[in-house]
């Protein structure tokens, strides 16, 4: 999408959402496991207290425009509360899904990929 850079933070986090809980039911499928018990481990992946600590692990690598993308969706209003997780999560997590968000629309597969990719291999460790 040309113009990904100007949609609304909401909108970006809405496709992020979804991508990101792609990839990590893309990596979960290289694991040979009951299909409930790859729920249950997407689960514990895909959840506002695991993508903040998402976040920080990549936080070194971002970019300043990736940051500012970030940031936008982190500080951008919601209309939910976190249910298991802080405030402070829950936007975190929503940052991290603008950020997924805009990467996948910008057609910037292969950042996306490799920002994934470090993530993965850090929650690897505890699959």
């Amino acid at each position: 999408m040309e113009k990904a850079q100007q949609l609304n933070p909401a909108t970006l986090a809405f496709m992020g959402d979804a991508v990101y809980g792609l990839l990590v039911r893309q990596k979960l499928c290289e694991i040979s496991r009951p299909s409930g018990e790859l729920h249950s481990r997407s689960v514990k992946l895909v959840n506002a207290t695991a993508q903040a600590k998402s976040f920080k692990i990549i936080e070194p690598m971002l970019s300043e425009n990736e940051l500012a993308v970030f940031k936008r969706g982190r500080n951008a209003h919601t209309s939910s509360t976190p249910k298991n997780s802080t405030n402070g999560e829950y936007h975190t997590a929503t940052g991290l899904e603008t950020l997924f968000g805009f990467l996948y629309l910008d057609k910037q597969f292969e950042r996306m990929n490799e920002l994934f990719s470090v993530i993965w291999n850090d929650f690897s460790d505890n699959i």
